[in-house]
């Protein structure tokens, strides 16, 4: 079983940047297709970015797409989302996700996530 711990959130102005990182623990970090979601004020937790194992394939929501970044490093058990250029409709609480997988696939809806974290608070002022 794995565990998540999400850091990196905060605030910060519109046009500004933020990366936020998901260290992991208790388990093959390698073995576990990742990705983050968010959760505004109001709204639906939506998908952002996955990732899979050995960092073969990723995938973006069409909203964050030239925007944000995610990336992995398996040594470390850690993953990564580098957020630029944000704007007033990005702030949420963005959660990192795992699964255990045996494929290089991207998963991209929450119900195929095992474990998540507890979430870190992004906000951005106009």
């Amino acid at each position: 079983q794995v565990h998540l711990v999400e850091s990196g959130g905060g605030l910060v102005q519109a046009g500004g940047s933020l990366r936020l990182s998901c260290a992991a623990s208790g388990g093959p970090f390698g073995n576990y297709a990742m990705a983050w979601f968010r959760q505004g004020p109001g709204k639906e937790r939506e998908f952002v970015a996955a990732i899979s194992r050995s960092s073969i394939n990723t995938g973006y929501a069409d909203s964050v797409r030239g925007q944000f970044t995610i990336s992995r490093d398996n040594a470390g058990s850690s993953m990564y989302l580098q957020l630029n250029s944000l704007k007033p409709e990005d702030t949420a609480v963005y959660y990192c996700a795992a699964k255990l997988a045996i494929n290089y696939r991207i998963y991209v809806r929450a119900t195929d996530y095992d474990y998540w974290g507890q979430g870190t608070q992004v906000t951005v002022s106009s």
